[in-house]
């Protein structure tokens, strides 16, 4: 089974799939996450807008975006960022700009 994110009073939770804690990552700013096709990478949106890589056991790969992001997703190996000013980026795993979708 797969590992699940879950985020309780800003702290990102990755859980067992029985909803046991495996480990708190990051602080406790957290507005959105999500993980990998096979769990080895966590995106983790914060109150300020940074969007942070993280690998499975928490710590910190980089920082990805301009600071304006409120939600994140894998999309395959690339990162899309909404921002808050509506648009999506796609981004690479190194945070390279691949384009902006604009709605």
């Amino acid at each position: 089974m797969m590992n699940f994110l879950r985020i309780n009073s800003g702290k990102l939770e990755l859980c067992e799939d029985n909803g046991s804690l495996i480990r708190t990552i990051g602080d406790e700013d957290a507005i959105d996450a999500d993980i990998n096709y096979n769990g080895s990478l966590v995106l983790v949106v914060t109150l300020s807008g940074q969007v942070e890589l993280r690998k499975e056991s928490g710590s910190l790969i980089r920082t990805i975006g301009n600071g304006d992001a409120v939600g994140t997703k894998f999309n395959g190996n690339d990162i899309l960022i909404l921002t808050n000013r509506g648009k999506t980026e796609v981004r690479k795993e190194n945070g390279e700009l691949i384009k902006t979708i604009e709605y």
